[in-house]
């Protein structure tokens, strides 16, 4: 799977979407900036706790989002595999697969080191 092509075809279905519930998507997108925002943790630690919770929750799009978020903070691979470990163990097998689905979108987010495919 190529998340750069599942991220383009999420993005299409989702700009879909917005044009029909604009008020929605504007709510979400304000909810988003302040969740996120700078204050006792940093937008980079919001974000491994929402991948967490994609993971938790088998979002592929979320954990799509999520990690190029983390790509975009400057997350080292080291970083998200420490965080995908401590997620492995809360969630158990379910989520130790997804995790590799997060680090292998990683991977290619960063074109860092190729993996098997999950």
């Amino acid at each position: 799977m190529s998340w750069s092509d599942f991220m383009k075809d999420t993005v299409g279905r989702l700009d879909v979407l917005q044009k029909e519930t604009p008020e929605t998507f504007a709510g979400f997108n304000q909810m988003g900036r302040a969740a996120k925002s700078n204050g006792a943790l940093d937008e980079k630690t919001k974000e491994f706790i929402a991948l967490g919770i994609a993971i938790a929750t088998r979002c592929d799009s979320c954990i799509a989002f999520h990690v190029k978020s983390l790509v975009r903070l400057k997350a080292t691979r080291e970083e998200l595999c420490e965080a995908l470990a401590m997620i492995a163990y809360m969630g158990g097998g379910p989520s130790v697969a997804f995790g590799a689905k997060a680090l292998e979108a990683f991977d290619e987010f960063t074109g860092g080191p190729a993996g098997t495919s999950v």
